[in-house]
């Protein structure tokens, strides 16, 4: 058998016989429409974005074969919540809400990558990624949203594999996503608030005495290193007056410690 490979980007479920997909099949002899048709059925759940799609085609039978690369599964459920990245702090911000359906559309989407063997199992690797995201499922963190897809509250949807929502539901989620993002910019400002008071009532105290009692007001990690930089390296120019710098001579740092001679009066 003589194959040839043909990959290609297209946007999901809109390929056609156009650069770059048509020059690149027609050498090869295959039917191009019915390799275009493929592909958007293909890649139909993947509306908007751009789908890595590779053709194989064997010269002789002009049969084909086509197989489709999935964008990673972060990448699809931010598409589905609406939001551009994850929640820096997913345990306590969340930044957005998907329902049931919207997981097992990105299930279905990678099916082929997931390690689950039966659908539900994949519905559950979905949504252990939402928990690294802080994207709640049906308005439950994840570990609760996993709980229920074991108790079979889900069952129903799974297995009709249901990926549609309807528009009462969209409305819904980014009402949801606003929602959440208001909690997280007021929850900003508190800990902010709580974090400059630490700052003000130890001042003068080393950074790792603020820090530890910023963790043990539950202050977030990336706040705390916003709010409190990391000490300048070594050999960084010193301040005025600082003392000098280890390893400097003797005479160096005699000459550092003395305080500056006082200009003669002239007689």
């Amino acid at each position: 058998m003589a194959a040839e490979k043909v990959n290609v980007l297209v946007e999901g479920g809109k390929a056609t016989a156009a650069p770059p997909l048509g020059p690149a099949l027609g050498p090869l002899g295959v039917n191009i429409g019915l390799v275009v048709s493929e592909i958007n059925k293909k890649t139909a759940g993947f509306k908007g974005m751009q789908v890595p799609v590779k053709v194989e085609v064997d010269t002789d039978t002009k049969e084909f074969k086509i197989s489709v690369g999935t964008p990673p599964t972060s990448g699809l459920l931010k598409k589905e919540a609406g939001i551009e990245k994850g929640s820096g702090n997913p345990k306590a911000d969340k930044v957005a809400d998907v329902l049931i359906e919207q997981i097992i559309k990105v299930a279905k989407m990678k099916e082929d990558a997931l390690l689950g063997k039966t659908l539900k199992e994949k519905v559950k690797e979905v949504i252990g990624t939402c928990n690294s995201m802080g994207i709640l499922v049906e308005g439950k963190p994840a570990v609760e949203a996993i709980k229920d897809v074991n108790e079979g509250k889900f069952d129903k949807e799974i297995r009709e594999e249901k990926t549609e929502l309807t528009a009462e539901e969209k409305a819904h989620l980014e009402e949801e996503k606003k929602r959440l993002a208001e909690e997280m910019v007021k929850r900003k400002a508190e800990f902010d608030a709580k974090a400059k008071a630490i700052m003000a009532e130890m001042a003068g105290k080393p950074r790792s005495e603020i820090k530890a009692k910023m963790v043990e007001a539950g202050i977030p990690d990336a706040m705390i290193k916003e709010l409190l930089p990391v000490e300048a390296a070594a050999g960084a120019a010193a301040a005025p007056g600082a003392a000098p710098a280890a390893g400097a001579t003797a005479g160096e740092k005699k000459e550092a410690a003395a305080p500056p001679k006082k200009e003669e009066k002239k007689k």
